[in-house]
């Protein structure tokens, strides 16, 4: 059971979503251009003429532009407006990071011209019955900032055809299949090219009228290569598909169309940057603790901006906070005409355990979370953990660490939480004597020397104390800690 989106607006949305002011591109007219295909050598001198409109918004079309024209034509047409350098890479890389976010979903992705199918029939049993998943993926899809139209068929390229042809089309079996295809036109049906003008010539137009004839006629007709594709549809055939893999690195950038010298220009762009990351990670099952943030300008090398975590992390959110602190923080001297955020190193992400019945409030942060939050506002070196040293002596035997990567304490003997910062003479009536005695006889060679017995007490108003004495005696009692 293989599902399809197509993306009929991918490249005009793939441009929209790195805007502020991107509400559905209904604002001004908004034309992505690039290069004009063709397959004759151009013979112009400037490039300007051989540029070609390759998608435009609401008002553009509303003004008589459309995709396939000419740049020079477009602007006869229309005085003003703006206009956006698209490239194949860009696009590419717009469904690339699509089908990452599929593969959170499946293990079994492809890509179309245009869309991407996944395999949902094994992961029902995971996220639910059909209706349900379907509304998961629109919801992803949705905040992700992309249009799309949605088809379910027992093959991917059945799929990718009805989703092609219309959105929500729904074919579980054989049967249901046959009959959805069958209202397919010939024109719509992704027919080898020429095919489906002939075919309209002899008064075939939809495409059960195709699947009707005899194969052995149509493929004396026409090549071997329409009955193949009519196979594959039907799923008679295997169809050689190359499954996505997701890459080992994470490489994305937004231009800005504009120097900015203001980090809070650049907080739009990070945000969708980190966005994109988590749902990269969430694909690959993975996560970053490291990543490199790069503010690129013109004919200068770019910033960079090194983002540490001091544990792996995946939630949008904790990425674009930290990002954007250490943004804030950092020294930039020329303006910035656009961001790239590049990840190399993606280890293995592992959720904190919680218990079934935790008893946390619904919106409180784990501490991996709050430690990075607290990381990244008040500095790397302002939030720390307590290190042991090798000095046996109380007050040498622990250090300020600014590693804080959660490190486990050795199984010791009884120390107090709180330690005073030296010791004072315990007063009111004798102790009681509850654990003891710990002898440590040491600091010799820097002149602290030290010869003591310490015991755990509990005192007369029922306190649990860390105290000493001398060695061999008991008392009289100093106080050195107070046990929570």
């Amino acid at each position: 059971m293989w599902a399809c989106i197509v993306l009929p607006h991918l490249a005009m949305d793939g441009i929209l979503r790195q805007q502020p002011e991107a509400s559905g591109g209904d604002a001004e007219p908004l034309v992505l251009v690039g290069a004009a295909a063709s397959s004759k050598p151009s013979t112009l001198s400037t490039a300007g003429a051989a540029r070609q409109v390759l998608a435009v918004n609401g008002p553009a079309r509303a003004a008589g532009l459309f995709p396939g024209q000419r740049l020079v034509a477009a602007q006869a047409l229309l005085a003003r407006f703006r206009t956006v350098e698209c490239t194949p890479a860009m696009v590419t890389g717009w469904q690339e990071l699509l089908a990452a976010w599929a593969y959170r979903y499946s293990a079994e992705v492809v890509t179309f011209p245009g869309a991407v199918a996944l395999e949902v029939g094994r992961s029902l049993g995971l996220f639910g019955p059909w209706p349900r998943f379907e509304q998961r993926l629109r919801e992803d899809l949705g905040q992700l900032g992309f249009r799309h139209r949605l088809a379910v068929a027992p093959s991917a390229r059945a799929a990718w055809l009805l989703a092609g042809a219309g959105d929500g089309g729904m074919a579980p079996d054989r049967t249901a299949l046959e009959q959805a295809l069958a209202k397919v036109p010939v024109q719509r049906a992704r027919l080898p090219e020429g095919v489906a003008g002939s075919l309209a010539a002899m008064g075939i137009t939809r495409l059960g009228q195709l699947l009707a004839l005899p194969r052995a006629s149509l493929q004396s007709r026409f090549g071997a290569e329409l009955s193949a594709h009519l196979e594959r549809l039907l799923g008679d055939r295997p169809d050689p598909l190359r499954h996505y893999q997701p890459p080992d690195r994470f490489d994305a950038g937004i231009e800005l169309g504009h120097e900015s010298v203001s980090s809070q220009a650049l907080l739009f762009p990070l945000r969708r940057l980190t966005a994109d990351l988590a749902a990269f990670l969430a694909g690959r099952d993975g996560g970053v603790q490291r990543f490199t943030l790069e503010l690129l300008h013109e004919r200068a090398p770019a910033t960079p901006v090194e983002v540490g975590l001091q544990s792996v992390q995946r939630d949008p959110a904790m990425l674009f906070e930290l990002a954007r602190s250490r943004l804030e923080r950092a020294t930039v001297t020329r303006p910035a005409l656009g961001l790239r955020l590049l990840a190399t190193e993606l280890p293995a992400f592992i959720p904190a355990a919680r218990d079934l019945f935790d008893g946390r409030p619904a919106h409180a942060l784990p501490i991996p979370q709050l430690r990075e939050r607290l990381r990244a506002r008040l500095g790397a070196d302002a939030v720390y953990q307590l290190a042991l040293t090798t000095d046996p002596r109380p007050e040498c035997a622990q250090a300020l660490s600014a590693q804080t990567g959660g490190h486990e304490l050795p199984e010791r003997l009884p120390r107090p939480t709180w330690l005073l910062h030296r010791p004072i003479p315990l007063r009111g009536p004798a102790p009681r004597l509850l654990a003891g005695p710990e002898r440590i006889e040491t600091g010799w060679w820097d002149g602290g020397d030290i010869r003591r017995d310490y015991y755990v007490v509990e005192t007369g108003q029922g306190q649990r104390a860390w105290v000493f004495c001398a060695p061999g005696q008991h008392g009289p009692w100093m106080l050195h800690g107070w046990f929570a």
